[in-house]
């Protein structure tokens, strides 16, 4: 499958090989921080349930839990179990696994296509302009970042930025399904932070390991509408609740022509780091 120390393409990160029956296996790059990225796991997780089942079902809902870091120098194998085929609904869940045992469990539930009611019940906000207006600061070689404002210092605990896939993304449901998951894990921890009386250190880049130190903890994905995840896309997260060292952000995922495309949920764990 290559080295998976490469800078791996999402094309490459969602062809995910057949080890036996219900059992795939993917690898992912090095990620600037060291390990594997918590969003590249849900996408290929939720990639490995979707080949299980039959193509007229649509990725609806996922939830999923992280375990353990990942190891970018292995292989990741994801165990997908057949909980039910139903007439409307499938139900799926993957773990995940290395060396070290269990790294990942989700949960993901497909549906076929409905003809009933549409009703989007929130909107896009005018004032996070376009993306043109924004500057990047992206990451990651898959997808290009734009933040609407100070997203770790926001007195109104919300966390903004334009997210988009740098390469194409066939037009197949289920994989534009899991490129709005591969980039969906990069906010919520913001939206977090931007709840915390801590958050006004955070300066500069290099203050940010030795004020907080944080981990994705658990993660919920409702797909309402199909978008092309290559197009720009605002991400809205907002600090929703911080106690116990854990905090909450709830947001959506608009096009640029306003579409509510997803609602994403996210517990982070978020620990303000204590000199020694």
């Amino acid at each position: 499958m290559g080295d998976p120390t490469e800078q791996a393409t999402f094309e490459h990160m969602m062809a995910l090989e057949p080890h036996g029956a219900d059992t795939y296996v993917g690898v992912g790059p090095r990620y600037p921080w060291g390990g594997l990225y918590g969003g590249q796991i849900v996408a290929q997780a939720l990639r490995a349930a979707g080949l299980t089942v039959e193509p007229e079902y649509l990725p609806h809902s996922l939830h999923a839990y992280f375990i353990r870091s990942g190891d970018h120098t292995e292989p990741i194998r994801f165990e997908v179990d057949r909980i039910r085929n139903g007439r409307s609904f499938v139900t799926r869940r993957v773990v995940a696994r290395q060396s070290i045992g269990a790294i990942f469990n989700l949960a993901a539930s497909f549906h076929v296509v409905e003809d009933e009611a549409d009703v989007q019940a929130v909107s896009l906000s005018p004032d996070a302009g376009s993306p043109d207006d924004h500057l990047s600061d992206g990451w990651s070689h898959v997808f290009d970042r734009r933040p609407v404002g100070d997203m770790r210092r926001s007195d109104a605990g919300l966390s903004r930025a334009w997210l988009r896939m740098v390469e194409p993304v066939a037009d197949d449901p289920l994989l534009r399904a899991c490129a709005i998951s591969y980039v969906s894990d990069d906010l919520p921890t913001d939206g977090a932070i931007a709840l915390h009386p801590d958050r006004k250190l955070v300066r500069e880049e290099g203050d940010w390991e030795r004020t907080f130190m944080n981990a994705s903890l658990d993660h919920a994905i409702w797909f309402h509408r199909t978008v092309d995840p290559a197009e720009w896309h605002l991400h809205e997260l907002r600090g929703h609740n911080l106690t116990g060292a854990r905090g909450l952000a709830i947001g959506e995922v608009f096009s640029q022509a306003g579409v509510h495309a997803a609602t994403v949920v996210q517990e982070v764990l978020l620990r303000r780091v204590r000199s020694s």
